[in-house]
């Protein structure tokens, strides 16, 4: 495809893009927290991903809800705290004291590790919602990590699911999102307002259906 025919296709489509992103302004609220560690923003100032079009923006940014990281932290704590026991055990009693420092050193050291992979398995699994389609970011290890996506327009069915005292109360559930895409199904887990997100989706399928019987060409 000749250069000059591929620039006038993506500054089309950016100004495309761009408008339905501003009508998308209009209807949806600018909601959420902007700090580094939020579970939920609407118009994100400062988001983007490695598969972002030029023009593309994203309308609603999702990780699981801070209360899931409880567990773990629980357990943590827990860990550290019997390294004060480990005395009693007559093995390690018996230990001379630089294997005792060997030994402790250790447990502290697979403690911090056990912190920082579920803290990065937390902080780096993202959901997006931009004005063309839904992002699913799954890190997997520091070396790897899947990204899947569907076109709004993909999208066959928006269900949303919250039960439970602990899902009631902090106000966070499941969305799973059926689509025409590879990826048939994208579950969002966990996530904090999953009534508002689904609102989000439905009414951008609207729009998306509106723009198509406009004769909106992507």
């Amino acid at each position: 495809m000749a250069e000059i025919f591929k620039s006038g296709v993506a500054k089309t489509k950016e100004k495309v893009e761009r408008k339905s992103l501003l009508e998308l302004r209009k209807v949806i609220q600018v909601l959420g927290a902007r700090h580094l560690f939020t579970s939920f923003a609407t118009f994100p100032p400062s988001v983007c991903f490695e598969t972002q079009d030029d023009g593309e923006g994203v309308v609603v940014f999702l990780r699981q809800h801070p209360i899931v990281n409880l567990g773990w932290i629980v357990g943590a704590l827990l860990m550290l705290t019997l390294s004060s026991v480990f005395g009693f055990f007559p093995p390690y009693a018996n230990l001379p004291a630089g294997y005792q420092f060997v030994v402790t050193s250790g447990w502290y050291l697979f403690v911090t590790g056990f912190v920082l992979a579920k803290f990065m398995g937390w902080f780096f699994n993202i959901y997006l919602i931009t004005d063309e389609r839904v992002v699913d970011v799954d890190f997997l290890n520091i070396f790897f990590r899947r990204i899947s996506t569907a076109k709004i327009e993909e999208i066959q069915d928006v269900s949303v699911t919250s039960s439970g005292a602990m899902e009631t109360f902090f106000g966070y559930g499941n969305v799973f999102i059926q689509t025409a895409a590879e990826v048939s199904q994208f579950e969002f887990l966990a996530i904090p307002k999953p009534d508002v997100v689904g609102k989000i989706l439905n009414r951008m399928i609207d729009l998306e259906e509106q723009e198509q019987i406009e004769g909106r060409v992507k």
